[in-house]
C-alpha cells in the first residue's frame, strides 16, 4: 500500500489517499501510477493541459516528503520543469513522478502556466 498526502497552497483542506500501486493505472493521463494518475483516479483535480505527456508544466507539484518512493526523473522532465513557476529542488511533474510505495507528501502550488486557458 501507498499513501499520498496532498497539501494545497490555495488553502484547501489537505487530502490523504491510500491506494495499492499495483492497481495502476487509475486514469488515462500521465504515466500509470504517477501522482497525476493517482490524483485523478481519486477525484482530486490537478491541472494537466497536455494530457499528462510531459509537454507542459501545469501538473507541477512540490514533493515535501517521500521523494525516495518516486521514480527517478528523466531528462525530458527536468528540461520541462525549468519552465515551471515556483520551481524548487524537490519539484516534479505529476504526470511523470510514478509512486512506487511508501508515504509521499506533495504540495500543489497556487500558480501554473496554462497556455490552453
Amino acid at each position: 500500500m501507498a499513501t499520498l498526502r496532498v497539501l494545497f497552497e490555495t488553502g484547501e483542506p489537505e487530502q490523504v489517499i491510500e491506494f495499492d500501486p499495483a492497481d495502476a493505472p487509475f486514469q488515462d493521463d500521465g504515466q500509470p501510477g504517477s501522482i497525476l494518475d493517482v490524483l485523478l483516479g481519486h477525484q482530486v483535480v490537478l491541472e494537466h493541459a497536455c494530457g499528462g505527456h510531459c509537454a507542459c508544466t501545469t501538473c507541477h507539484v512540490i514533493v515535501k516528503a517521500g521523494e525516495e518512493y518516486l521514480s527517478e526523473s528523466e531528462e525530458s522532465e527536468e528540461d520541462m520543469l525549468d519552465r515551471a513557476p515556483g520551481l524548487t529542488p524537490s519539484s516534479r511533474l505529476g504526470c511523470q513522478a510514478v509512486i512506487e510505495a511508501g508515504q509521499i507528501t506533495v504540495l500543489i502550488p497556487r500558480y501554473t502556466i496554462n497556455q490552453q486557458v
